[in-house]
Formats: C-alpha cells, sequence, structure tokens
C-alpha cells in the first residue's frame, strides 16, 4: 500500500509540476514508449486474441475516479435466481488478448513492472492505446476479459466460482460520489443497490476472520487563495464495499492456484511487536483510545477518516503493511509462507492487469485451474522472476511517492519559513528525544521535528516553528518546538 494517495485538484501549481517532472528525471522513472512497443500496441489493438464465449448481454458497470480511462473492472451483481444468496459477475480486462509473450510489450511491461503515480501525472505500464483504450473496461466498448462468476450465500460466503474468457461490454461508468448518493438516496438500481448489501456481509466476514482494510485518506493538492493547499479526503462506504469484491475476487485466485498447486500469492508477515508498539505511541500521542485488550484490526474499524487524528492515524497503520511479498509455487508444493496477514487468508493479486504485471500471470493461471487444464508454458516459466521484479518495481513506486509527498509538503512550506503552526508530536526516535514527528494540524503535513535541547514531549500537542522547507534537499522540511 502506498505511503498517500496524493492527487493535484483545480491547482495550477506550474512550479510544483515542472519539480514533479524533475523528480521523475531524479528517480529515472520510464518515459516515453519506444517506438517498436507503440507499433506492436497498435498492432494488437487491430488483432487481439479474442474468445469465444459472448457475455455481451450482461449489464457490467465499473467504479473508478471521474478521470479514470484504465478501467481494470467491471461488475454486475444479483440476486441468486434461487433467492438464497447473491451472484457477482466480475470482469477483469484480459491483457493477455494483446500482449504476446517475449514481444517488445511484454518486454517493455517486465521493465515497468507496475503504473507510477505522481500528484500530477501517471506513468503507465502499458501504452495508452491499451491501457486506456481497447484493453479497458470502456462504456460501450466491446473486449475481451477474464469473466469471474461467484455464487454467494446469503451470508455472502463463497459457495462456487467460476473464471473464464469472454467478451464484455459495460454499460456505465460510475464514479464513488455518485454511487454512494445514488445508494443513499434510494435511486440506485438493484444491480448497484446489491453492492451495500454484498459489501457488508463481506466487511462481516473480514471482521470474522480477523482481516483489516484501511481507509487511508486521500491527500488531495487544492487550489487556495491563489496558490493551494494540502487537505485530506476521506473514502466512502462504497469505496471500501468496492475494494469488498476486488478482495474477494483475489482470495478466490489464491484458492484456484493452491488447488492446482502453481501460482503466485501476495503474502504478508504478522507485524512485529516493535511496529505494534510504535503504532501504540502513535494513537497516544493522536489521543486515539486503543486499549490493550483490544486487537488492531478492532481499533481500525471504530476510526473515522473524516477526523484529523484519526486520518493521521491510518496514514501510520500503513506501516503495519511493510514486508508485503509475493510467493511462487510450482509442482504441488505448499508455499511458504501463504497468508496474507492483513487479509487474515491466502491472497492473490489479480485484478489490475493494466496497472501491475503480476495479476497477468494469477489470472492465466485461475483461467486454466477452472478449466482443469496445463497453465501455458510462457505463464509458467515466468513465475520464479515475478518476485524479485515486482520488489524492484515496488520500492521504485515507494519511493516516487513518498518523495513527491515531500516535495509537494516543502514546496507548500517554503515561503512560510519562520512560522509557527499547531502540532502533535505523534512520534519521538528511542535513542534520540530530541529527533521526532510532528503532524500539523492546518495544512495535513506530517514533518520532522528536532529539539535543541529538552526531549520532544510524545503525545503532546505543541507549538512548532518551520526552520526549513527546501524541495531540493534530502531532508525538505524540519521543524523546531516554538
Amino acid at each position: 500500500m502506498p505511503r498517500r494517495h496524493m492527487h493535484m485538484t483545480g491547482a495550477d501549481g506550474t512550479a510544483l509540476r515542472a519539480a514533479l517532472r524533475e523528480l521523475r528525471t531524479a528517480l529515472g522513472v520510464p518515459g516515453e514508449f519506444p517506438a517498436a512497443v507503440l507499433a506492436e500496441a497498435e498492432r494488437a489493438v487491430r488483432d487481439p486474441r479474442l474468445p469465444d464465449l459472448d457475455a455481451t448481454d450482461l449489464p457490467l458497470f465499473t467504479i473508478d475516479p471521474p478521470a479514470s480511462r484504465d478501467l481494470d473492472q467491471a461488475m454486475h451483481l444479483a440476486k441468486r435466481p434461487n433467492g438464497a444468496g447473491y451472484r457477482v459477475h466480475y470482469a477483469i480486462a484480459d491483457v493477455a488478448a494483446f500482449v504476446a509473450p517475449g514481444g517488445a510489450l511484454d518486454t517493455e511491461a517486465h521493465r515497468r513492472v507496475t503504473t507510477l503515480y505522481f500528484p500530477d501525472d501517471k506513468v503507465p505500464l502499458h501504452p495508452a492505446v491499451l491501457s486506456q483504450g481497447a484493453a479497458s473496461l470502456l462504456p460501450g466498448q466491446t473486449c475481451p476479459a477474464l469473466l469471474w462468476r461467484f455464487d454467494l450465500d446469503s451470508a455472502g460466503r463463497v459457495e462456487t466460482t467460476e473464471v473464464r474468457r469472454a467478451l464484455v461490454r459495460s454499460r456505465a461508468k460510475l464514479d464513488y460520489e455518485g454511487v454512494q448518493q445514488a445508494i443513499d438516496s434510494g435511486t440506485a438500481d438493484e444491480s448497484l443497490a446489491l453492492l451495500r448489501d454484498i459489501g457488508r456481509l463481506r466487511e462481516t466476514l473480514e471482521q470474522e476472520r480477523g482481516g483489516v482494510s484501511l481507509n487511508v485518506p486521500e491527500q488531495e493538492i487544492v487550489a487556495h487563495n491563489g496558490s493551494y493547499t494540502l487537505a485530506y479526503r476521506a473514502p466512502l462506504p462504497a469505496d471500501g464495499w468496492n475494494a469488498q469484491i476486488s478482495l474477494m475476487t483475489g482470495m478466490a485466485a489464491a484458492d484456484l492456484m493452491l488447488a492446482a498447486g502453481a501460482g503466485i500469492l501476495r503474502t504478508l508477515p504478522s507485524a512485529p511487536d516493535g511496529a505494534v508498539g510504535r503504532l501504540r505511541r502513535t494513537a497516544t500521542a493522536l489521543r486515539i483510545d486503543w486499549p490493550h485488550h483490544v486487537p488492531y484490526a478492532e481499533l481500525v474499524r471504530t476510526l473515522d477518516p473524516h477526523l484529523p487524528a484519526h486520518a493521521a492515524f491510518l496514514q501510520e497503520c500503513t506501516a503495519l503493511l511493510r514486508g508485503a511479498g509475493y510467493t511462487v509455487f510450482t509442482g504441488g508444493a505448499t508455499p511458504d509462507p501463504v497468508l496474507h496477514a492483513a487479509v487474515a487468508a491466502p491472497y492473490a493479486h489479480c485484478t489490475a492487469p493494466l496497472r501491475r504485471l503480476v495479476d497477468r500471470y494469477a489470472g492465466e493461471l485461475c483461467v486454466a485451474a477452472v478449466a482443469g487444464a496445463e497453465p501455458p508454458q510462457w505463464a509458467l516459466s515466468a513465475l520464479d522472476g515475478l518476485p524479485e521484479r515486482m520488489a524492484e518495481g515496488s520500492r521504485l513506486s515507494n519511493t516516487a511517492e513518498r518523495e513527491s509527498v515531500d516535495l509537494v509538503e516543502a514546496a507548500l512550506l517554503k515561503d512560510h519559513v519562520g512560522e509557527t503552526f499547531d502540532a502533535t508530536v505523534i512520534d519521538v526516535k528511542d535513542h534520540e528525544p530530541l529527533v521526532g514527528t510532528v503532524h500539523l494540524e492546518e495544512p495535513a503535513v506530517v514533518g520532522r521535528v528536532e529539539s535543541p535541547s529538552a526531549p520532544l514531549p510524545l503525545g503532546d500537542r505543541i507549538r512548532v516553528r518551520l526552520t526549513e522547507a527546501d524541495p531540493g534537499r534530502a531532508k525538505k522540511i524540519t521543524f523546531a518546538p516554538a
């Protein structure tokens, strides 16, 4: 999970955009696609591998941010014909229908690994003619997909799973705010309205198995008095209900691959005691009541991301997700590790193939598993190298996001050096009590604080003075007690 989600809203920020371009250059972020890759993409668009099954009669819909065009998933929700439970159709873009193994597109995807997100732009995994065009589940467009079908019981538990290739056509591109409004007002059609019912059931099942979903707020760069500032955008319940459909599919994919004896799982070890202890100190600092008998997952479900202190704590909770990786297994071997601690079950990345390399392979293995067929050799032969490639891509993605946040905060504050702010000390280094972290009340900035003499008061609200804000330095923002 990224350190923070951030995007620009209604802000010109010309100087900031220039700095972000320089950051991409400094990080060695891939630039334009080579001509051979673009040419192959154009050929693939004209002659994709199309499936025999026609499922274009399904009235699918997508839920994404309004400006998104790289649409990986579309769904249709219904009550089962017998009236007991639900039927979920979930279409995932079939990237393999366009990308030939070993070709220029495939090679470039292995070099890029993942779509990189910056506040002002993104650097895509695949050329736009595919990721925002022929391979995307755009409304009104007929395209190939991996079509999952789940039959759920009345409690939302999966009873049967199928996945196969099909032609699909989404009917509508929806966004989270519109979905939430339609469901709350009672104007949503039956399929969309069932998202709340199924999503809540799946959230209950997540709680029962000890899983946890972090409703991490986005940071938005918004226009303010001719300049820009930072603010949090709390996720809506619809965000979580939509995520539960994806989580369900990832868990089903893991089960299919485990039963077939070959696959790649997304795994996460349990958080070490030291990390949980640090998070408890942060909770204390933010005045969040966390009784010792209350598990972490239970606490997170009580938090309100609309509250600044809770939003800051949820950002810090992402530290417990560090250490996630990929586990490959073949030949019927038992994978080790097998669980994803946050999901509290075996889990696989398979629902975002337009934006993440590994999902294309997981999807292929699942289709083969359901068909009772041997996976294609191109998919099996690539498995062993995927964990390292994904790790490299994740490191670059995390660095890009971390540096973007730091740069934006430094650019925002560079004209305010010497000014004072209300803040909370949310962390103090164990062996350096004069060095810690503060969370400003306004704007939504987290930064380093250095005390000249007295130890920092963990958990206290204090006034701090901005002593440094330089986007060009390694320590871009520094505060001191006022």
